[in-house]
C-alpha cells in the first residue's frame, strides 16, 4: 500500500465545496482556539524574550506575527505564531495521536496565506487538509512514536504544515507529494526528553514544525523532489514511520475511512494551561473547590487516582525553581494551584506564582497513583479521582471520567470566545469580539489580512 501517495492524493483533493459542514465548522473553532493560546502565550516572559529575538533578526515584512504588533519574513512569522500556539500548553490536540496539529499547521496557513493574500476558504482548506496529514501520521504510530522519545507535535506537525503550505502554494498533487516527502526530511526531531526535563526550548516545536513545513513546499514548488513513501518507507526500512518508532507502526490508520471520517472532528480543546493528562485532575480539584472554601493549613494530604500513562507523564513534583514546562506536567502542581486559586490560566504559570511557598507546601502534599479500575477504562476515558484529606478528619473526593473539551462534552464557540477573553484579559473587547466574528466567518473573507491585522 502506498499510504503516502494517497494520502497526499487526498489532502490535494480537499475542497470547502465537498467538505461537510461540520468539519467546516470544526476547523474555524480551531483557528479560534488557536488565537487564545497565542494571547495567552504572551503573558510568559520567555514567549516575550523569544519574540523579541525574532524581532531583532529583521526581515521582510511579509506576513503578521500575532499579537505583537509587527511583520517579518513569512518563515520567521510562521515560527513564533507557532510558539505562541504552544507556550502555554493549552493547545488542541488529537487524543488517539499524542499530537497538537494546530500549533503547526494552523501558523502556516496564516503566513502563507498573507503572503499570498489567500481568501478565507483557502485556508480553511488547507487547515483540514493540514490535520488529515499531521493526524494520520501521528495516529500510525501512536503511542510507540511518544514512548520512542520523539514528540508528534514537532515531527508530524511538519508534515501537516508542509500540506496546508502546499495547498495555499497552488501546488498540483504531485508537487503536494513532493511537499510531504521533503517534509519528512527537513522535520525536526523534537525530542521528549527536553519537554520531560522542563526545558523550555520545547515551546518551539510547533514553529519548528510550521518553518520546516513551510520550507518543504517552498522546495517542492522549486523542483526539489521528495520520496513518495517517506511515511512507510521501502524495502530499505528508512521510512519515517519506522526508524522513529520503538514497535511497528500501524500504517493503516493513514488511509483507514479517509475521505469519510475528517480526524479533525476527533480533536479536543484544552480549558486548562496545562498537559492533557492532568486535566482530570485538574477538574475534579476546582470543582472540590468551587463547593467550599478549603484552606492550604486545613489540608493534610491529597491523593490523585489516575491511569497509568498519566502517572508515567505527569506525576512527578516540582520545586520552586521549576520552569513553567515542568509546572505544565505537573499532578501535584495543577492540582494545588487549582485548589489554591480556582483557575488554570497564564497566571498560573508565572515564575513568581511557582515559587509561592504556600502554593509549593500544598503541591508538596499531593500523590499520584496508578488505579487498577481506572487503567482499565484508559484510553477510552481518562479518568482521575482526587481525595483531598481534611486535618479534621474528612475526605472530599471527586472523580471526572471525561475532563471538558473532549468531543464528547466539547467546548463549543462561546466557550472558546471565552477563552480568547480570559487569555486576552487587557487587550480590547471590541477587538475581541471582532476576531471572533471574523473566524466564524471566514469563508466568506477575499483575503485573511483583516482577521491577522485583527489579532
Amino acid at each position: 500500500m502506498e499510504y503516502t501517495r494517497e494520502l497526499a492524493k487526498f489532502c490535494a483533493s480537499v475542497s470547502i465545496e465537498s467538505l461537510p459542514a461540520e468539519v467546516v465548522h470544526k476547523a474555524k473553532l480551531c483557528i479560534l482556539d488557536y488565537v487564545a493560546n497565542v494571547y495567552g502565550s504572551l503573558e510568559l516572559e520567555t514567549v516575550r524574550k523569544v519574540a523579541d529575538h525574532i524581532r531583532s533578526l529583521g526581515g521582510g515584512e511579509r506576513a503578521t506575527v500575532l499579537g505583537c504588533g509587527f511583520k517579518t519574513d513569512t518563515h520567521h512569522a510562521a515560527f513564533l505564531n507557532g510558539v505562541t500556539a504552544e507556550a502555554i500548553e493549552a493547545q488542541d490536540g488529537l487524543r488517539f495521536g499524542g499530537n497538537h496539529p494546530g500549533v503547526a499547521v494552523i501558523p502556516a496557513a496564516l503566513a502563507v496565506a498573507e503572503e499570498r493574500n489567500c481568501s478565507g476558504r483557502a485556508v480553511i482548506e488547507a487547515v483540514v487538509a493540514g490535520y488529515e496529514a499531521a493526524n494520520r501520521a501521528s495516529a500510525a504510530m501512536h503511542p510507540w512514536h511518544t514512548l520512542g522519545g520523539f514528540l508528534p507535535t514537532g515531527t508530524c506537525g511538519t508534515f501537516g504544515a508542509a500540506v496546508a503550505a502546499s495547498k495555499l502554494m497552488g501546488h498540483d498533487p504531485a508537487t503536494l507529494l513532493n511537499a510531504l516527502g521533503n517534509a519528512g526530511y527537513l522535520l525536526p526531531i523534537s525530542m521528549a526528553e527536553q519537554l520531560m526535563g522542563g526545558y523550555t526550548i520545547k515551546i518551539v516545536q510547533g514553529g519548528q514544525a510550521a518553518s520546516a513545513g513551510i520550507m518543504a513546499a517552498g522546495l517542492a514548488g522549486c523542483g526539489v523532489t521528495g520520496a513518495p513513501y517517506v511515511i512507510e518507507g521501502s524495502a530499505l526500512n528508512g521510512g519515517f514511520a519506522k526508524i522513529t518508532t520503538i514497535a511497528d507502526p500501524t500504517l493503516s490508520r493513514i488511509t483507514e475511512g479517509l475521505g469519510d471520517h475528517y480526524s479533525i472532528m476527533d480533536i479536543y480543546f484544552k480549558p486548562f494551561t496545562a498537559c492533557r493528562h492532568t486535566h482530570g485532575a485538574a477538574q475534579a480539584a476546582m470543582e472540590l473547590a468551587a463547593s467550599e472554601p478549603i484552606a492550604p493549613e486545613t489540608v493534610a494530604s491529597v491523593a490523585v487516582h489516575t491511569y497509568g500513562i498519566a502517572e508515567l507523564a505527569v506525576g512527578k513534583p516540582v520545586t520552586e525553581e521549576s520552569s513553567f514546562v515542568s509546572a505544565q506536567f505537573s499532578i501535584p502542581y495543577v492540582v494545588a494551584v487549582c485548589l489554591l486559586d480556582g483557575q488554570l490560566g497564564p497566571g498560573q504559570l508565572t515564575e513568581a506564582r511557582i515559587a509561592d511557598p504556600v502554593l509549593m507546601q500544598l503541591a508538596g502534599k499531593v500523590t499520584v497513583k496508578t488505579d487498577e479500575d481506572l487503567n482499565k477504562v484508559y484510553p477510552e476515558k481518562t479518568s482521575s479521582r482526587v481525595e483531598i484529606s481534611l486535618t479534621d478528619g474528612r475526605v472530599l473526593t471527586r472523580q471526572v471520567d471525561i475532563p471538558k473539551g473532549d468531543p464528547r462534552d466539547p467546548m463549543a464557540e462561546e466557550d472558546l470566545a471565552e477563552k480568547i477573553r480570559r487569555f486576552g484579559a487587557g487587550r480590547e473587547s471590541v477587538r475581541v469580539e471582532a476576531i471572533v466574528e471574523a473566524v466564524m466567518n471566514l469563508e466568506q473573507a477575499e483575503a485573511v489580512h483583516r482577521l491577522v491585522e485583527t489579532i
